[in-house]
């Protein structure tokens, strides 16, 4: 930054400048994962399946993802204060909209759109921000807030949403959103100087078919994650001209990076060992990451805990998070090898699993879930900077960028693939324990007897003055409690199987020696938080 003409006006103290820039990209950050702070009631106004929730998630992150390459022309081209204002604005207007409608077909494009806004915001927000801490821990710091930020956004989400959501109807929290992006705007109006980062660099030559093409298969990928399993995969047509179009696109994308001199992501970060390390690590904690929503499901579905209920549980795997990622960020900062971080990451994440295994039951106290959540997050806030750095500065620093966008798109991957093969293990799973239970019941059963004849006695006790129907509503409460095992042991299955992979995954860092010489730093001298 120039100091002779500096970005912000001489009486705006430098903490004021990084409390409001925390606080412009914060709005965006809620609104990442908003549609799933509270699933069944965004999918009740919208008129939808659960489905079309997690797609339009799915689409912001595909904006996001997509747009991160060609957004830097952009930067480079737009001074900065009219930068700010243009998307600050954009932002508002789409948040708006968000809140004006409740039909798919206009919400799903204004998604995508507002990722694209996100990534905009996220990197002239910390470019700024950190630019002003020392240069040795400037990258650091501002990789550590931002995916801290981002780690935080779905347990922050849902404590924050949970009394509004109950209280008005859902799209109540966009209306929110949109009042939190004004403050920040008249700051930016009274507090910045009209000057530029970086020289103006024309927009000419932009490489708008690479980013249509690449938002496409994003947009295509998460399609096939997450509606795959309810229209039976390739059984479907829709899949399969899915999947053919996939592939298609993806073919002539590679073809045409290849033979481009300025390609849109440089090809040249596969050559690289280690990077394909960091995208295998940064995939695993990202399922593992969302296999915690099985745990949500089971408080909701199984103990019968609300939403707001289910949000204060959550503090303390937001706080696990915090600490996380700040531990992993000291170390980072310490030039500590990266085994010395990701092995007691991954340790808490199989502890996590181990125990909650363990706690799976029809009948349980909060108290017992509060420190296995607390784990969890501490894990995945050890695991997931380090992950990001490690594969960034495996490549040279003239392609670092490539480098970015590309582990930001297998986050979005494990993202999508997480909500597949939960999806894929739910119904196989609840169905085949269903079936099982199905069969050791029988009418004849003593233990069936005894429980009908409680359940029966206990609801004429409390108002139900016709035995028959009485026998007949016991008769559903037992099969509710057969679906509630069934529940339960799917759960089990999938941690299990969690557990395995962990397992799998820590012996690959033990065995593995590069890792204990590697040590974690950035070659970029220039921001790129992906």
């Amino acid at each position: 930054m120039d100091k002779a003409i500096p970005i912000f006006r001489d009486w705006v103290p430098d903490w004021l400048v990084k409390v409001f820039l925390f606080l412009l990209i914060l709005p965006s950050t809620v609104l990442f994962f908003l549609p799933m702070a509270n699933v069944a009631a965004a999918a009740g106004y919208y008129g939808a399946e659960p489905a079309d929730i997690q797609f339009s998630v799915a689409l912001f992150y595909a904006g996001y993802v997509g747009f991160y390459s060609l957004e830097r022309r952009f930067f480079r081209f737009v001074a900065t204060k009219e930068y700010f204002i243009i998307f600050t604005f954009l932002q508002i207007i789409t948040t708006l909209i968000c809140y004006k409608t409740n039909e798919l077909y206009v919400f799903f494009p204004v998604r995508f759109f507002q990722g694209m806004l996100f990534s905009s915001s996220v990197n002239l927000s910390l470019s700024l921000m950190f630019s002003r801490l020392k240069s040795e821990r400037a990258r650091e710091v501002s990789f550590s807030v931002f995916f801290g930020l981002l780690l935080c956004a779905l347990p922050f989400n849902n404590l924050v949403t949970a009394n509004l959501i109950d209280s008005f109807n859902f799209n109540i929290v966009y209306k929110g959103a949109v009042f939190s992006y004004l403050p920040c705007l008249v700051l930016l109006l009274i507090s910045m100087n009209n000057t530029r980062l970086n020289v103006r660099f024309p927009l000419s030559k932009l490489d708008w078919q690479s980013f249509t093409m690449y938002s496409i298969m994003l947009c295509i990928v998460g399609y096939i994650c997450i509606y795959g399993q309810e229209y039976y995969w390739l059984n479907d047509l829709r899949i399969r001209y899915a999947v053919i179009v996939l592939f298609g696109l993806m073919l002539v994308f590679l073809v045409r990076q290849k033979s481009m001199k300025r390609p849109y992501i440089d090809l040249n970060i596969f050559r690289f060992r280690n990077f394909y390390v960091g995208l295998i690590v940064l995939f695993v904690m990202y399922i593992s990451r969302f296999a915690s929503g099985i745990t949500n499901n089971f408080f909701s579905g199984v103990l019968g805990f609300d939403p707001m209920h289910v949000s204060y549980i959550n503090v303390t795997n937001l706080l696990g998070l915090i600490l996380g990622v700040i531990i992993a960020c000291c170390l980072t900062i310490q030039k500590q090898s990266v085994r010395m971080i990701w092995f007691p990451g991954f340790s808490l994440l199989l502890i996590y699993y181990c125990i909650m295994f363990f706690l799976f039951d029809i009948q349980a106290d909060e108290q017992n879930y509060l420190l296995p959540l607390f784990i969890q997050g501490l894990g995945i806030g050890l695991i997931m900077v380090p992950a990001i750095v490690y594969a960034i500065s495996s490549v040279p620093a003239i392609i670092g960028s490539s480098a970015s966008a590309v582990c930001l798109a297998i986050r979005f991957v494990g993202f999508c693939a997480s909500i597949a093969i939960i999806n894929y293990a739910e119904l196989y799973g609840k169905s085949k324990h269903f079936n099982s239970f199905q069969d050791r019941i029988s009418i004849d059963d003593p233990i069936v007897k005894a429980s009908l004849k409680t359940h029966s006695t206990g609801l004429m006790s409390k108002g139900f003055l016709n035995q028959s129907g009485a026998i007949k509503a016991s008769g559903k409460l037992l099969i509710k409690r057969v679906e509630k095992q069934g529940t339960l042991r799917f759960a089990m299955d999938y941690y299990e199987f969690m557990a395995i992979m962990l397992i799998v995954i820590l012996l690959l860092i033990a065995v593995f020696p590069h890792l204990n010489k590697t040590v974690l730093y950035l070659r970029s001298k220039r921001l790129a938080p992906a």
